[in-house]
Formats: C-alpha cells, sequence, structure tokens
C-alpha cells in the first residue's frame, strides 16, 4: 500500500467509515491537533531519562491515539469498533500531578513559560493541549462528543503543567513568576 492515495488532492478526506468530508471540518482540525499534541508528547518522551515518565508518556500517547480515533470515526457509523477511554485514564493522570505537586512548592503566581528548553517542550505541549481542547468542545457543540474526551484533555492539560514545573525544578531551572507591570 502506498502512503499516497491522491484521494485528497481536491482537500478532502474520509473519516473512518468512509464518509467523505473536508479537510477544513471542525472534526479533522480536532483530531489533527490531537495529533500535533501526540508529537509535541513523543518529544517530551524523547527528552526523558527516567524511566517511569517515558512510560506515563507513552500511556498519555497511547490514550490520544484513542481520541483520535474517535474523533476521526463518522459519528453516522455508531456499530465501528473503535478504542475507549476510561474514567481511570483520567485518574491515572490525577495520581502523577498529585504526586508532582507534593514535591512542588505552592504555587502562588502564574508562571512564564521557560527556564529549560526541555521545560518549554513542556508548555508548549500544553497549549496544544489547550487548543485540542477547545476544538473538541467546540465540535460537542454540534456533534456530540463522549464527554471523557474533554475531561481528558482539560486533565492532561493540567498534568503537562505540573510537569512543566516539576521538570524546571528537577533541572534546576528557575521558575519565573509573572509579576504584571503597574501602571
Amino acid at each position: 500500500m502506498k502512503i499516497y492515495t491522491k484521494t485528497g488532492d481536491i482537500g478532502e478526506t474520509s473519516l473512518f467509515g468512509g464518509r467523505r468530508v473536508l479537510k477544513s471540518e471542525l472534526r479533522i482540525e480536532s483530531y489533527g491537533t490531537v495529533d500535533e499534541l501526540n508529537s509535541w508528547i513523543g518529544l517530551l518522551r524523547d527528552v526523558q531519562t527516567d524511566a517511569g515518565l517515558k512510560d506515563l508518556l507513552k500511556e498519555i500517547q497511547d490514550r490520544l491515539f484513542t481520541l483520535g480515533s474517535v474523533l476521526a470515526s463518522d459519528p453516522a457509523k455508531e456499530k465501528l469498533k473503535r478504542p475507549d477511554l476510561h474514567e481511570e485514564d483520567i485518574e491515572r493522570l490525577e495520581r502523577a500531578i498529585d504526586r508532582m505537586d507534593e514535591q512542588l512548592e505552592p504555587l502562588k503566581n502564574f508562571v512564564l513559560p521557560g527556564g529549560h528548553v526541555f521545560v518549554s517542550y513542556c508548555h508548549i505541549a500544553r497549549t496544544v493541549c489547550r487548543r485540542a481542547e477547545r476544538l473538541c468542545v467546540a465540535l460537542n457543540q454540534n456533534a456530540e462528543l463522549d464527554p471523557l474526551i474533554i475531561k481528558y484533555l482539560n486533565r492532561l492539560s493540567d498534568y503537562l503543567f505540573t510537569l512543566s514545573r516539576k521538570m524546571a525544578k528537577d533541572l534546576g531551572a528557575e521558575e519565573v513568576n509573572w509579576v504584571p507591570r503597574k501602571g
């Protein structure tokens, strides 16, 4: 099978289930952004030396493929077999957030992204995650999504923010608080 099919040359693609849609549709933008996020998570996984963190990031990538497959499916084809999310997937993120939070100083200010290139990767992944979440919320207005999709993306962005703070601490990078200019 060749990687190119030429069927998308006029700006259309197929959903899982066969229906052709424009590549500019919100559903396509949603799963495309989840795919972009998955690439950033892959980069984060590549720069890790902690085996446990690498395993969790790989699991997150697996869940993002699950999310993408649901978003890429024709909602009119209810009998399609596709993977699904579970509440336990969200709870795993929450436990990881709580473990990291125990090692961090309480957050009292907004934090400027940066301090180390790996920390910046976390912040970029977090902002792409928030964009994916916003797109899924918009898609949900027209095509009801499994509520766990939006919940997972929301919790994942919280996880990525907390991971950025934990990485900054572990790397000895300065965490710069945002101090609004007065005046």
